[in-house]
């Protein structure tokens, strides 16, 4: 992602600095053996790693402070609870648990508002389910509820989902020795995989490797769908330029891959 001058928390984003995969080992170490430092160091030299979650929630909160804040708990997390010994990237880490601590976030700070009759309705619905229960000797649906009140079947299930309590997919379900078992663990997306997912940290990865120039003609290529003409006129080079820029730095994305 290709970053401008932009203020987050009084830090200027443009000049974030990125750590080598090397230089993220070293302090990782040192960190673990308890060097402040070094501590310090890797949340400074991760911060663009932060800031590149939290693209993902534009538009749910209006102050992108505090988001950029609460993933940078998470990112304190992450590296304070870091394993050196299990053999993954320390962003293949720290991604999941900056993603969760923004979502928790998000679920604490997101009053639902219902209105009064809704709520009304939901709670009449409860008592006529009990009712129910008792005659039927059995779980009564949406449609029995809606007969009993004289309501349509839609707006039986509007209003007992209108109150129900929200939850996270970090939520757990089930714990057992130690191990717990997670809603997110229950939910399966066909359009989202562990390769799927590790394979875009890995082009992340690579991006970085690449020329600031590089970087954002890829970024305006196939992020933002400009044409090279466009991205031409844009940086002030001519289409070819922009056409062996692309071409050289896709391959140095492939090598690395």
């Amino acid at each position: 992602m290709y970053y401008n001058k932009v203020d987050l928390c009084g830090i200027n984003t443009s000049t974030l600095k990125v750590l080598s995969g090397e230089e993220k080992e070293k302090l990782l170490q040192k960190a673990k053996n308890g060097d402040k430092k070094a501590r310090e160091e890797l949340i400074d030299g991760n911060l663009r790693l932060v800031l590149s979650i939290i693209q993902r929630f534009n538009g749910k909160v209006r102050d992108a402070d505090d988001l950029f804040q609460v993933g940078c708990i998470g990112l304190i997390k992450a590296i304070d609870h870091f394993d050196t010994e299990i053999g993954v990237k320390f962003s293949t880490y720290a991604v999941p648990m900056i993603i969760g601590e923004i979502r928790r976030y998000l679920r604490d700070n997101n009053v639902l508002r219902v209105s009064r009759g809704m709520r009304d309705l939901a709670y009449r619905a409860l008592t006529a389910k009990e009712e129910l229960s008792k005659t039927l000797l059995r779980e009564p649906t949406a449609e029995d509820i809606a007969e009993k009140l004289g309501e349509s079947t839609r707006n039986i299930s509007e209003a007992l989902e209108a109150i129900m309590e929200p939850i996270s997919l970090y939520d757990p379900v089930y714990g057992e020795n130690g191990d717990s078992l997670y809603v997110m663990d229950q939910i399966r997306d066909e359009d989202c995989n562990d390769e799927a997912w590790l394979e875009n940290i890995a082009v992340a990865e690579a991006m970085k490797k690449l020329t600031d120039r590089e970087r954002a003609i890829i970024n305006m290529r196939f992020y933002r769908g400009k044409t090279q003409m466009e991205i031409a006129d844009e940086i002030g080079i001519s289409q070819a330029q922009v056409s062996r820029i692309e071409k050289s730095a896709l391959e140095r994305i492939r090598k690395d891959l």
